[in-house]
């Protein structure tokens, strides 16, 4: 089995940084990202046009890289979750958790018994076509396997203490649009209430053994987020990153005389 990047490097202290894809979907794609050292890929089917298929084939793909998959999946509901990691996903994203209810259903959908309730297909995408000894393999999924739950609401920040405490839960991450929205201070990022949520989730994310995660839109603000606690960052999203990098270069070349 592949072993799970984000877990590795997560338990040796270092920050794990990954790179979200919403638009791209080729083979060169995540030789890219392999190349450009990124821990994992977080494949996003909340925000995109990616299909089951289109994600299936990115999964494919990454097995021949040591990235490891990550998939934010449309909403909280298990055919969503039991079916990308079947297709071999290391675990899941799950935007808009609110209570320990909501953590404990994604948990159940991810994880195989005792640890959680999900169905039990052997021998396909997640197993290399090769089909494993059942319980040894039950057992090494349900510590390899990651699970995120997003932190993008006010009601989320009031049950923080109940959503990190719940069983299977790696990572608290900040969507920080969506948590600015529900605030009513809509993309106000250095709002002192905001910075406040921001130190409020990585303090209870360490104080329960969790990563604090959070995908800054720069540098800059990967700069002011990261000192704040948070060891699982996403690198911009392939759309933003190409293009900026496009528009950079294409003024440079027309500034040219």
């Amino acid at each position: 089995m592949k072993p799970n990047r984000i877990r590795e490097v997560l338990a040796d202290g270092r920050t794990c940084v990954g790179h979200m894809l919403m638009e791209l979907q080729t083979r060169g794609t995540v030789q890219i990202l392999d190349a450009a050292g990124a821990d994992f890929a977080l494949i996003d089917m909340e925000h995109s046009g990616f299909t089951l298929g289109d994600v299936g084939n990115l999964l494919a793909w990454l097995k021949a890289t040591a990235v490891s998959p990550i998939v934010r999946v449309p909403a909280n509901e298990y055919h969503f979750i039991a079916r990308v990691m079947d297709a071999g996903a290391h675990g899941v994203m799950i935007p808009n958790v609110c209570s320990a209810e909501e953590a404990g259903a994604a948990q159940d959908a991810m994880r195989y018994a005792p640890l959680g309730q999900r169905g039990l297909g052997l021998g396909s995408a997640h197993n290399d076509y090769r089909p494993p000894h059942p319980a040894q393999y039950m057992a090494e999924a349900n510590h390899r396997n990651y699970l995120i739950c997003q932190i993008e609401s006010q009601r989320a920040l009031d049950n923080l203490d109940e959503i990190a405490a719940t069983q299977g839960v790696d990572c608290l991450w900040v969507g920080h649009f969506d948590l600015t929205q529900s605030m009513g201070i809509v993309a106000e990022f250095d709002n002192s209430r905001f910075l406040e949520a921001l130190r409020k989730v990585a303090d209870t994310a360490t104080s329960a053994g969790l990563a604090a995660g959070i995908q800054p839109g720069s540098l800059a603000q990967a700069e002011k987020w990261v000192p704040l606690g948070y060891n699982l960052i996403s690198y911009g999203a392939d759309h933003g990153v190409y293009r900026k990098a496009l528009m950079e270069g294409v003024a440079a070349v027309r500034g040219i005389s």
